[in-house]
């Protein structure tokens, strides 16, 4: 069995205190062992927060980021700890969607990446935000992304 290099790691295994906004939270990541094997890696945040850069009143939003790594795996509690840091952070549903997937493009040079944010109604409106970095790698398996359209109470 493979496993994961952690060395170098610093919030892993340790008490990390929750950054207070996106710009000051680590995102970390390991080297996947499992180099030119394509494989889909998903992430569901079902409660993610931040604040309305307007009213500063809460947006809350189901986050679904897919990937394919092409060499480097996001470390999943620095994950955390950076979209936790929305918490307190004023931003548009648009900005933080394509801040969370540019991040990780950033840090990770993924041969694919896609992220669906189902952020639930302001102001009677849902408003859902997609981005992808392309076309998924040919021959992938690539489940829906399983979160339902906003539907009130009809």
């Amino acid at each position: 069995m493979t496993k994961t290099d952690v060395s170098g790691l610093s919030q892993l295994g340790q008490n990390v205190a929750s950054p207070q906004n996106p710009e000051e939270a680590v995102l970390e990541r390991v080297p996947t062992s499992h180099s030119g094997t394509d494989f889909v890696v998903r992430f569901t945040a079902p409660e993610f927060t931040s604040l309305c850069p307007m009213t500063g009143q809460p947006d809350f939003a189901h986050i679904v980021i897919d990937y394919v790594p092409d060499g480097w795996l996001v470390e999943s509690k620095s994950l955390k700890l950076y979209l936790h840091s929305f918490r307190n952070h004023g931003a548009f549903h648009e900005d933080c969607t394509l801040d969370i997937a540019k991040r990780l493009v950033d840090l990770l040079a993924p041969k694919w990446l896609r992220i669906g944010a189902y952020w639930y109604p302001r102001g009677g409106i849902p408003i859902d935000v997609f981005w992808q970095t392309g076309a998924p790698p040919e021959g992938l398996w690539l489940p829906d992304q399983g979160v339902q359209p906003y539907r009130g109470r009809g």
